[in-house]
């Protein structure tokens, strides 16, 4: 009983572990997007140069704007031809048909509508492009990622501690004789119990021990496929959060163990 629940425990553990490091990397890859997702505030016309960039310190004043990066009706022109490979038929192109404008990059993008309507009553500021469609979509994401991994944890947890429990109350029964003389001798409750819980510990830590080395090994090996595989992913190096996992694979397992051991030695037997 005890072998099979810790390999079961050692099942579970791996998949809450893949669970959390797939939500971790995908958090970071839509970090990045976030990041890179910004909004596009042009300046009036009417105003000068001076003007226009005496608008920075204003826009930074705003709640959530993390950036601003004012851009020359030049500039922008070099950007526009930038995109395309023959930029002959834009020769007569003038940089006055541009406007200036500042690339606003916000804090949370959770916020980034009010943020527009914020940076919208700003004088000077004639029109904003914002993809909030976009950064509706990558809070969506980051939401269901949250929820799914929250779910899974809580739902292999409690497989655990129930297997674990009911390993518990098998050691129990099997010594239901010993409990017995015990209490005839006067053994106080807890001295009855801590073994039990003691035991159900160090199955829990072992059980992560292996998951962590397993998962460990599993983790570089995918790694090194995606990386191999699809460059413009940047997968998270294990041994950058290594100490972190490692805590947390020995925290879930010596938790399991304790909870499922104190849910079967309450209702011990008696004989």
């Amino acid at each position: 009983m005890s072998f099979l629940t810790a390999f079961t425990m050692i099942c579970c553990l791996i998949i809450m572990g893949t669970c959390a490091l797939l939500t971790l990397n995908v958090q970071q890859i839509i970090n990045v997007l976030e990041d890179e997702n910004q909004m596009v505030a042009f300046v009036d016309e009417a105003l000068s140069d001076e003007e226009a960039r005496a608008m920075e310190k204003e826009l930074l004043a705003i709640d959530n704007v993390s950036e601003v990066r004012f851009v020359t009706r030049e500039e922008a022109m070099v950007n526009f031809l930038d995109r395309y490979d023959d930029n002959s038929l834009f020769e007569d192109v003038d940089s006055s048909v541009f406007r200036n404008r500042y690339l606003i990059y916000v804090e949370d993008i959770v916020f980034m509508e009010q943020t527009q309507n914020d940076l919208a009553g700003v004088y000077g500021v004639a029109k904003i492009n914002a993809l909030l469609k976009v950064a509706k979509g990558f809070v969506t994401l980051r939401n269901i990622l949250g929820v799914v991994a929250l779910s899974v944890f809580v739902v292999l947890f409690l497989i655990s501690v129930i297997l674990m429990t009911s390993t518990m109350k098998a050691a129990a029964h099997i010594r239901a004789t010993e409990i017995s003389i015990m209490r005839m001798v006067g053994a106080t409750k807890s001295f009855i119990r801590w073994p039990f819980v003691l035991e159900g510990m160090l199955i829990g830590l072992f059980a992560s021990l292996c998951a962590f080395l397993l998962q460990w090994g599993g983790y570089n090996l995918l790694a090194e496929n995606i990386s191999g595989a699809l460059s413009f992913i940047t997968v998270i190096p294990f041994e950058s959060i290594i100490i972190p996992v490692l805590v947390a694979f020995c925290a879930v397992g010596v938790l399991e163990g304790m909870f499922g051991s104190v849910g079967a030695v309450k209702d011990r037997p008696r004989k």
